[in-house]
């Protein structure tokens, strides 16, 4: 089943049931948005499958499915947690500008991000400034439902309901000051940018096993390849980062989680954020070569099935100087 927002000038939007060509849609009839029916899952969750059954035939207030009218599968949320669960990721970065490799194999790194203001697929991203350095980070997310107190990494996998790709837009400027601050990002993490759809994980068949995206998500700058690393190399699943945020909190439905930067043991599936990419370079030739992101950049993340079929949508946005 696959789920979008439609921008419908209302702070949550309007939740639409695409097909599975993503050609058309329905307006959800259990749910107004997709908060709603979240809190609501064991309810809707069957009226929602139900209508998604039917989608493609059934003609009876389909409408052409349009990716540019979508807002975030959740506009906003009662969380962002974000994690940094590629082991890859961190050993690269701490090589390269030999620093502490701060990546631990028992406890999930983690910090609760901007959850106010996310950002379509189309974006743009609005930011201030070239000189803060740019990057992108191209990440696979999920959403879930109302997860108690205390949830084994076992049963908070049942707590998963959707599954997306993300762009964790970050100013790498700040965040050295804030990461020594111990308090979390605040100013090196601006909105994030999500796929146009969120799929639930039963639909992803062979890409979904043990609490992990499987496949190659691949990532592009103005057109430039920049790595199409396979994600299933978390160190920690799903499962692990929501039972570690979990530990002392209730997650309440619509609490998004991270897998950090997708990162791939084999050089040769390059990189999911220019940072890695720069790290690579420090190793290799000294110094980083390529630069961070400039206004006018456009980011291109995507996931295609065997088939070469796109699984979330693509994410495609342009790099624009605020107002």
């Amino acid at each position: 089943m696959l789920l979008a927002t439609l921008d419908d000038g209302t702070r949550d939007g309007r939740l639409v049931i695409v097909s599975e060509d993503h050609v058309s849609a329905v307006k959800a009839a259990c749910a107004n948005s997709l908060l709603e029916a979240l809190e609501n899952w064991k309810e809707c969750e069957p009226l929602l499958r139900r209508q998604a059954a039917t989608v493609a035939s059934n003609t009876d207030g389909r409408f052409a499915f349009d990716p540019h009218a979508a807002s975030a599968p959740l506009p906003r949320a009662p969380q962002w947690l974000d994690a940094s669960a590629y082991r890859t990721h961190s050993e690269l970065v701490a090589q390269a500008w030999q620093i502490p490799n701060p990546f631990n194999d028992s406890i999930p790194l983690m910090y609760q991000g901007a959850s106010d203001d996310f950002r379509p697929a189309h974006g743009p991203s609005y930011l201030p400034d070239e000189s803060h350095e740019i990057d992108l980070e191209a990440e696979i997310a999920v959403i879930v439902d109302d997860v108690p107190l205390g949830v084994s990494s076992e049963a908070a996998l049942r707590h998963i309901k959707l599954v997306m790709l993300a762009n964790d837009v970050s100013l790498r400027a700040f965040g050295p000051a804030e990461f020594k601050a111990g308090f979390g990002f605040i100013q090196a993490k601006p909105s994030t940018v999500f796929s146009p759809w969120a799929v639930t994980p039963d639909a992803l068949g062979v890409n979904w096993a043990g609490g992990r995206f499987h496949g190659p998500v691949s990532v592009h700058v103005s057109g430039a390849w920049i790595g199409s690393p396979n994600a299933r190399h978390m160190a920690f699943s799903f499962g692990d980062l929501i039972a570690h945020a979990a530990k002392t909190r209730r997650l309440r439905a619509g609490t998004i989680v991270g897998s950090g930067t997708i990162a791939d043991p084999d050089r040769n599936a390059g990189s999911a954020t220019l940072a890695e990419v720069r790290a690579v370079e420090k190793i290799n030739y000294g110094d980083p070569r390529t630069p961070f992101l400039k206004f006018g950049d456009r980011v291109s993340i995507e996931a295609l099935d065997a088939t070469e079929k796109t699984i979330f949508g693509r994410i495609d946005h342009p790099i624009l100087r605020s107002a």
